[in-house]
This record gives structure tokens, C-alpha cells and sequence, in this order.
């Protein structure tokens, strides 16, 4: 039995080559893989004494060669083809390890792969013969099989052709769409470019199927520390999702967010992350129950304590947790689920199914508004200034229409979801209390009329900042003059459905 080696990746290569070895299979390596053989005294045939050349164009070709693609693509069962490789002086090549270049890593022409996934393709096709193993985490099944078999089973090879062949398409879809992105601004096609990772529990309703799948260009939900709890759910994903990319919209790591339904229900920002864990918390301690806690730094046992004193939230979040809090969480909290989760990296592109049918959009970038002033002739203060670059935030990430109110770097108030903006001001006002006065309120789109704006004004909010775009722009304006606060126009809105 022979095996063709050929990696970008050489995690676990090292390993996985001595397992072949060590069960009686001849090795052949190329280029950089050969090197890592070598330096593990890893016995081995380089790839040129198959083929009789060296790499040639600074190793664009080297793997593409007639005694290799024919010694991969023979069926073993006709006579003719058996007849080729006799010609051309080589033996079969059973098994074939390949990945490919990290195009996604670095986009360029250079890390365009084209040797591997000829190989792979070759190896994948005829996989009533061949093994095709793309992926590093498949070594230590493959070697226990081989091992305990003697060989390869069909459904094994069929399986490793079919990762092997979403592999390449997926490849293919990077290439496609960064050489479309270049060009014109925008992917020409969209192939649904997503493997399958995992089955939840249900969708967002008991009587639904629901699953998970990772885009190849990567992301937080790629690798996922599940640390404490049961599975993770639908809708916990999905909220999930939404309070991480905010809470690490902020500067400080001592920042919290705490998410239900998709939409905050409390966010601050202190000088300790126990401080704003509390007064994320008090915003709205109705809605926090069953929420998503995101926090921006570690959780300590101390803010795991103040936890445990709190309704049961069903997810909490952060980069990282002390092994103390981990234990008193496990302790009382075993329905909690607890995961730690990479940064999110930026994204470009948003896409929404609708009826067999994709929107997709750019990805909304919130402005900052420390350059905005107000248009009235009340000057915003310094701590309004930082309010309303929190509350602008918030405001962007909360459903339609959406009010937030904002008073020393903590949400007092939310109000979201609603048919008119007046209700949501109104229901924003209502949840703050007595946190209005001197407080800073964002809307996500303009007033189409001063009731809202009213509203605002009539509980103690002392600074609005909404977009400017309706016909009544100037009537607004000097409504919020007459009503004596500060009232800045945003350039853009950020409508959230």
C-alpha cells in the first residue's frame, strides 16, 4: 500500500506518517511535506523520483505529472488501465493526504492552490479505490481503521470523497468571489459556501429541525469552548451571536451585554467588569432572565457569585473563565451553558434567506459620533458625548424602531420591535424610571413626527442623536430647541429588521 503526502498544514503530520509506517505503508512526499518527514528521520520517497523532474516555477508543478495522477486515478479493476501503469513504470497510489494553500489567511494569486486539489479530486473519484483525507482531525480514525481492518472500507472512502469534494467547492468559492470582489464590488454568485458542524436541539420552535454550519472563510463559531451546560439551542446561538459582536464593539474589556430575543436588554460600561455586570443587569432584570451574558473580559469567582444571586441567565459568554468561577457556576448553575468564543474578526457581507431567495447586504458599520454636534443651542457635555457614542451603538444593534437611552455608560432604557417610534420611545422611557434625567436617548432612524422626540424630552432626557432624512428635519429641530436639549442629526440610519 502507498500513500501520496502532500500538505499545507502539517498538524499532526508527523504523527500520522509514523502510524503508515509503522502498518507497513510506503510513503511518497512532495516539497515542504518531505521536509517534514526528513525531519523526523520519517522514511520516505521524494516526489521526484516518481516523476524523474523537480519542482519547477518555484513549485507550482511539481505533483502534476502523469505517474502521479495515473498512479492515483487507475481502476484497479480493468485490465487496460493496469496496462497503463506498467507503461508508464509506476504502482497505484492507495491513499492520498492533501490540503490546500490558506487562501482565506492571505487572498492572493499566489496562495491560488492547483496541484492539490487536482490530487484530491483525482483521489476523490476514485474512491472505490483510493482514500482522499483532507483533513487532519480524519488521521486518527483512518489509522485505527487501517490498523484494526487491514485496509479501508468502502463507506470510509466514499465518505473521506465526499468531504474531500465540499473541500474543493468551497475552495473554489473563495478564489471566485475575492477575483468577482475585485472587480466589482460585490460576489458575482453566491454558492452557499457552508459545511455542516453540528445538530441542535431543535430550531427556534420545538416542531422544527434545527442545525449549524460554518462558512469556510471561518469565524468564532468555527471552534467554540462549550464548557458547562447542556447543548447549545437555536435561539441561543442566535442571540449568542448578537450580544458577542456587540459587547466587543467596545473599547473596554470591562464591558457587558446582556441579550433576549436577539435584542439588548442591557449593556454598560465600568471600571471593573463586576461593576457592569450589576448595572447591565438593573437595566431591565425582567428581561435579563433566560438572556445571553456577554462579557468582554474574564469572568472571576467574584463575578460568578453575583451571578448565582440573579435570575438564571441560559448563556453566558466570554473570552475567557477563572477555573474558581467555573466551579461555583457548575455548583448551582448546571442548566447554564457556559462558552468561551475567539473574537469576532470583521465581516463584509450579511445574507437573510426570503422565500427560496437570498438578500444580502454589507455588513452595517456604526459611525462614530464624536465629531457630531448638536444643532440646537445646547452644547453636548463631555459624558454626553460618551453616552451617545454607547447609546448609537446599542441603538444599531436593537430591532426596529428602537430607542436607547443611555445615562453614565449604561442603558437605562430599550424600547424596540415596535410599528412607531413614538411606542418605542415611550416603552424606553418607561423601563429607565427615574434614570431619564440628564440621560442620553438614540434613535435608529429619524422622527417622523415631535411626539417621540416629546416623549424624550418630557422624562429628562437631555441629548437625542437621530439621522437626519425627513421632510420635517427643520420642524424637529426646532421642536428640540424649544424643548431645550441637545439634538445632533446622525449621517446614517441603522434600521434593524
Amino acid at each position: 500500500m502507498r500513500a501520496l503526502i502532500s500538505v499545507f498544514d502539517k498538524a499532526g503530520l508527523a504523527e500520522f506518517a509514523m502510524g503508515l509506517r509503522e502498518l507497513g505503508v510506503d510513503i511518497i512526499a512532495s516539497g515542504g511535506s518531505s521536509v517534514e518527514l526528513k525531519s523526523h528521520g520519517i522514511e520516505h520517497i521524494q516526489i521526484e523520483e516518481i516523476t524523474g523532474f523537480v519542482e519547477l516555477l518555484d513549485g507550482r508543478v511539481k505533483t502534476l505529472h502523469p505517474k502521479i495522477h495515473g498512479a492515483i486515478l487507475a481502476d484497479r479493476g480493468k485490465d487496460a488501465h493496469m496496462e497503463d501503469l506498467k507503461f508508464l513504470g509506476v504502482e497505484p497510489i492507495d491513499i492520498v493526504v492533501c490540503n490546500l494553500y490558506a487562501f482565506s489567511s492571505n487572498p492572493s494569486v499566489e496562495l491560488i492552490d492547483i496541484g492539490g486539489p487536482a490530487m484530491l479530486r483525482a483521489a476523490a473519484k476514485n474512491f472505490a479505490w483510493v482514500s482522499a483525507i483532507v483533513d487532519p482531525m480524519d488521521y486518527g480514525e483512518f489509522l485505527e481503521e487501517l490498523k484494526t481492518l487491514g485496509t479501508i472500507s468502502q463507506k470510509t472512502r466514499r465518505s473521506l470523497a465526499m468531504k474531500v469534494f465540499s473541500h474543493t467547492s468551497n475552495y473554489d468559492y473563495l478564489v471566485s468571489s475575492w477575483l468577482a470582489e475585485s472587480r466589482l464590488d460585490r460576489p458575482t454568485t453566491l454558492d452557499l459556501a457552508f459545511s455542516f458542524q453540528r445538530e441542535l436541539k431543535y430550531g427556534e420552535n420545538p416542531h422544527q429541525r434545527g442545525y449549524l454550519y460554518q462558512g469556510v472563510g471561518g469565524s468564532f463559531w468555527k471552534d467554540p469552548k462549550w464548557l458547562l451546560g447542556p447543548e447549545p439551542s437555536y435561539l441561543n446561538i442566535f442571540d449568542l451571536d448578537a450580544a458577542w459582536n456587540l459587547v466587543n464593539s467596545f473599547e473596554t474589556e470591562a464591558s457587558v451585554v446582556i441579550v433576549k430575543h436577539a435584542n439588548p436588554c442591557g449593556v454598560a460600561l465600568s471600571e471593573s467588569l463586576y461593576d457592569a455586570y450589576v448595572q447591565a443587569f438593573d437595566c431591565d432584570p425582567v428581561s435579563a432572565f433566560g438572556g445571553v451574558v456577554a462579557f468582554a473580559g474574564e469572568v472571576d469567582s467574584k463575578i460568578a457569585h453575583a451571578i448565582l444571586e440573579r435570575p438564571k441567565a441560559d448563556v453566558l459568554v466570554a473570552p475567557s473563565f477563572t477555573q474558581e468561577a467555573l466551579t461555583v457556576l457548575s455548583t448551582k448553575r448546571k442548566n447554564t451553558r457556559v462558552v468561551v468564543l475567539e473574537r469576532p474578526k470583521p465581516q463584509r457581507w450579511s445574507a437573510r434567506s426570503v422565500s427560496g431567495a437570498l438578500l444580502v447586504q454589507e455588513i452595517d458599520v456604526v459611525e462614530p459620533t464624536d465629531r457630531l454636534s448638536s444643532v440646537t443651542e445646547r452644547k453636548l457635555t463631555a459624558a454626553e458625548i460618551d453616552d451617545m457614542e454607547i447609546a448609537w451603538k446599542v441603538c444599531a444593534a436593537t430591532s426596529s424602531n428602537a430607542i436607547v437611552i443611555v445615562k453614565d455608560k449604561r442603558a437605562v432604557g430599550i424600547g424596540c420591535g415596535q410599528q412607531n417610534r413614538v411606542d418605542s420611545a415611550k416603552i424606553a422611557v418607561g423601563k429607565a424610571g427615574g434614570d431619564t434625567i440628564g440621560a442620553v436617548a438614540a434613535s435608529d432612524a429619524f422622527f417622523p413626527f415631535p411626539d417621540g422626540l416629546e416623549a424624550l424630552a418630557a422624562a429628562g432626557v437631555s441629548a437625542v442623536i437621530a439621522p437626519s432624512g425627513s421632510i420635517r428635519d427643520a420642524e424637529i429641530a426646532t421642536r428640540a430647541a424649544e424643548l431645550g436639549i441637545s439634538f445632533v442629526f446622525a449621517a446614517n440610519r441603522h434600521f434593524r429588521h
